[in-house]
């Protein structure tokens, strides 16, 4: 390792004139005394012993200072060097303290977030398989009471066998569903997931999810309105499957946490030359803000309670997010709580559109 010589010299400066004024004193005095020299002789002898004994002091209390320093710091760099912060293994040693300094500070900080980021991931970890264990267990649990049912006596009875045989089944259902959802989620994250990209008329594919979901709205009362439904067809391109299940997440989340009679709508928006941006609002129960940052959390539910007895895996708004960074694109959340939420995506469409009449 080189030393950098960028340095502070003020302790080797101050100290070398401390030395040199008082050697000088004391030895124009010892001259005067013993030798009796000539006054002018003598402050001419003051002026270069002054001057030679400032220069060799400086450098050797420099030097010696340096040395010192320099060996104290390398064994910090060493030491350092163990925890592998590429800060520190790839700078050259110096002695320049307020360099050192900075670096210390730079190596401390840098460090601090670290931990701070280690923290949260620890956490979030810890609640990422609480939840994972939640969301299994209450499947598992109910599929072993009716069957445990039934292997006790139950059978017997063809009404009692028949239904909790079906009942058992749904719960199947679920864990196939939770774990098909996450192992999509997986797939998306590392990549594996390959999409297939065509062309297709988004105008027609939310209609064809309007009609799927319905019959759920229609359970609440809640009207599924599609602003633009009198425009021309709208080609993006895209995965249409993925991209129709980006649709139906977002409208069931509406519809879930919407109000009894409310209304769910659907706009296409002209953004730029290139994109289109589908918006999705309700007038649902809405989100408190410190909710908002965590929503595209695996199994992260605004309501620890109510939105299980709803259904779902808890991935969907995790899946949809994924989905929309996959297309390269851009997924948007506002809400205001007690009054509803809008989730909007981009999507990439083709320059052929005459979408001069959207808003």
């Amino acid at each position: 390792m080189k030393i950098s010589f960028r340095k502070t010299y003020k302790f080797a400066i101050i100290s070398a004139l401390y030395i040199s004024l008082f050697a000088t004193f004391f030895v124009i005095v010892l001259a005067k005394a013993m030798f009796k020299f000539p006054a002018q002789r003598i402050l001419s002898f003051g002026v270069i012993f002054l001057f030679i004994i400032y220069i060799f002091s400086f450098l050797v209390i420099q030097y010696r200072v340096e040395r010192f320093i320099y060996r104290r710091v390398k064994k910090i760099y060493d030491d350092i060097s163990l925890l592998e912060s590429s800060t520190f293994i790839n700078q050259p040693i110096t002695t320049d303290m307020e360099a050192l300094t900075r670096e210390v500070k730079k190596f401390a900080t840098d460090k601090k977030l670290e931990i701070e980021m280690l923290k949260v991931r620890e956490e979030y970890r810890r609640e990422f398989l609480g939840n994972v264990s939640h969301e299994l267990k209450t499947p598992l649990f109910t599929v072993q009471g009716y069957l445990s049912t039934l292997i006790d006596g139950a059978m017997e009875d063809k009404t009692i066998r028949k239904k909790y045989l079906k009942r058992a089944e749904k719960g199947v259902e679920r864990l196939i569903y939770i774990v098909e959802d996450l192992d999509m989620i997986t797939k998306l994250e590392v990549g594996d997931l390959n999409l297939e990209f065509s062309e297709f008329d988004i105008v027609e594919l939310i209609q064809n999810v309007f009609d799927l979901l319905e019959m759920k709205a229609d359970k609440k009362k809640i009207t599924l309105a599609f602003d633009n439904y009198h425009i021309q067809p709208i080609f993006v391109r895209g995965d249409k499957d993925k991209i129709q299940q980006v649709l139906e997440n977002l409208i069931v989340n509406s519809i879930k946490y919407g109000k009894e009679g409310g209304l769910t709508e659907v706009r296409v928006i002209n953004l730029t030359k290139k994109k289109i941006l589908v918006r999705i609002s309700d007038n649902g129960e809405g989100i408190e803000k410190q909710n908002i940052p965590r929503l595209f959390e695996r199994f992260y539910r605004v309501d620890k309670s109510g939105s299980r007895s709803e259904g779902g895996s808890g991935l969907g708004l995790a899946i949809v997010k994924h989905i929309i960074e996959a297309h390269k694109e851009k997924i948007y959340v506002e809400s205001e709580f007690g009054i509803g939420s809008e989730f909007s995506f981009t999507i990439k469409k083709l320059l052929q559109n005459n979408l001069d009449i959207l808003d």
